[in-house]
């Protein structure tokens, strides 16, 4: 039986785009039967391209994904939901009938300072999901 996990906040270029990223590599390098996806409730219309880089670091590439709505994703068929949202401005969907999880990630695109400052903040938030995102599909 297919597990389906969707990774859902509220711009969907960063957070869950390297949380779909990691969901598949990690599903795929188990051998675990698991469909992935990312939405968001206002997405950006782009993957932020630090994230894209910060996960090209990591050979995963997410350079392709696209940013999709909650309504481009089948979230009453989604087992597992994890929101990503991190903080009160951010009002993360609820999913009803899902096993939902909450990962309170700050918004490594809301980071200030210099490229390589911003870059170490996506490589901490980005580390984090990964570690997050490999316990949850060794789980299961």
């Amino acid at each position: 039986m297919t597990i389906k996990i969707g990774f859902i906040c509220t711009g969907n270029s960063a957070r869950s785009q390297m949380a779909e990223g990691f969901g598949r590599h990690y599903a795929k390098k188990l051998g675990k039967d698991i469909e992935v996806y990312s939405a968001g409730s206002n997405p950006s219309g782009y993957v932020h391209p630090l994230a894209i880089k910060v996960m090209a670091e990591k050979r995963i590439d997410i350079s392709n994904n696209r940013s999709k709505s909650l309504d481009e994703i089948p979230l009453n068929e989604l087992d597992y939901v994890i929101t990503l949202c991190g903080d009160a401005a951010e009002n993360c969907p609820v999913v009803p009938g899902a096993n939902t999880q909450h990962w309170g990630l700050p918004d490594p695109a809301k980071a200030e300072g210099t490229e390589e400052e911003k870059l170490q903040v996506f490589r901490q938030i980005r580390d984090e999901i990964e570690e997050r995102v490999k316990r949850l599909i060794s789980s299961l």
